[in-house]
């Protein structure tokens, strides 16, 4: 594990914001098992259960808000990370219909002030997780390059477009690769995923939560938007991303300081309904409806990534097609919830790294 991207995270200090949401607990998971000193800055887990809580992971866990420029500022100086993964924002788009100032600031404010405390501190790489909901959405029939304009319709998706604008200004002003070594000592990348799924995601309004929430409570999930496409992918699959860029950062790689999209291959962009289709196979007690409302809050019905870039200059590649993607998922939850709060998270991982290693992808490589 710990030869891992080159065994670049071994004894580094890697700091994660939003390390108590779901994609941070995977992340600060999959690093303390490669050797890496880590921190964790975020609110309290938004959900009960969560999926940090179920993890024995050893890391310094601080509770904060990355709006609190002070804290960010101390807890960076204090702990000195060579590497900052930010993953801390409010990810939910209805939620950002009912809370706009909340989303913006958090996501864009609070992103800012991540942003000063590490130019302040030196820090030597920042990894930026945005979204897929960043481009400005066409219903292109193909996937957004990491060129193409950045928007947003709703308030989360506006704000996750405002956030990328934001990294780019701070590429170009403060850490251009250009006056790299020179005026400054920081790389800034921004990644964007699509939509990610896996176990221990309990976050409201979430297609593959509301399904493992309503089975487990024998109840139909209902279904809102039963047509909308979507790039479905395994958490783990844009982590290897991230890092794979954080690695390039750490190794003063300057041409990596860019934006980076990771997406699953054409078969993973399917329906909701197919989804649900899907997941039913691998635990037979789900059932659904569909329930279109009145009133429906716009979102988005097509949205895929070329990952055409990382393919070919990171040879950054996909691991699990959506079956197995799926399966995996679903076979967490079953366990969670069949067999006394059980967690797969360990054995995913473990099959993951194996099944990468397999396909000879260049993270797997010492």
């Amino acid at each position: 594990m710990k030869n891992l991207f080159g065994g670049i995270y071994k004894d580094k200090t890697v700091l994660v914001t939003g390390h108590t949401g779901f994609k941070g607990s995977w992340l600060v998971y999959w690093l303390d098992l490669m050797g890496a000193n880590v921190v964790g800055y975020s609110l309290e887990a938004p959900t009960n259960p969560n999926h940090i809580s179920l993890l024995d992971v050893n890391m310094v866990s601080i509770i904060g808000d990355i709006r609190d420029l002070n804290k960010l500022n101390n807890v960076i100086e204090d702990y000195k990370p060579d590497i900052v993964f930010h993953l801390a924002a409010q990810p939910l788009v209805r939620l950002s219909y009912e809370n706009p100032i909340e989303t913006y600031e958090t996501n864009v404010i609070g992103t800012l002030k991540v942003f000063e405390a590490c130019r302040k501190n030196n820090v030597k790489a920042i990894v930026n997780i945005t979204s897929d909901k960043a481009y400005e959405n066409k219903e292109w029939i193909w996937g957004y390059r990491e060129n193409d304009s950045m928007g947003g319709y709703d308030p989360y998706s506006s704000s996750k477009g405002c956030a990328d604008l934001l990294a780019n200004s701070y590429r170009n002003s403060y850490f251009n690769i250009q006056e790299y070594k020179k005026t400054h000592s920081t790389l800034l990348a921004s990644c964007r995923a699509g939509n990610v799924i896996g176990g221990g995601d309990w976050a409201k309004d979430r297609l593959i939560t509301d399904i493992m929430l309503s089975v487990s409570k024998g109840k139909k999930v209902s279904i809102r938007n039963p047509h909308a496409t979507r790039p479905w992918q395994h958490v783990l699959e844009p982590l290897s991303g991230y890092l794979h860029v954080g690695q390039k950062l750490l190794e003063e790689k300057v041409e990596f300081g860019d934006a980076w999209n990771f997406g699953p291959s054409d078969d993973g962009s399917i329906t909701v309904e197919d989804v649900v289709k899907n997941v039913k196979k691998h635990w037979d007690k789900i059932d659904y409806e569909i329930h279109r409302e009145p009133n429906q809050l716009h979102e988005a019905s097509l949205l895929k990534l070329d990952c055409s870039k990382a393919h070919m200059t990171l040879k950054w590649k996909d691991v699990w097609d959506s079956k197995t993607t799926f399966e995996k998922t679903v076979k967490w939850y079953k366990a969670y919830y069949d067999e006394d709060k059980t967690t797969l998270t360990s054995q995913d991982l473990k099959s993951y790294i194996s099944d990468a290693k397999n396909k000879g992808l260049e993270w797997t490589k010492n």
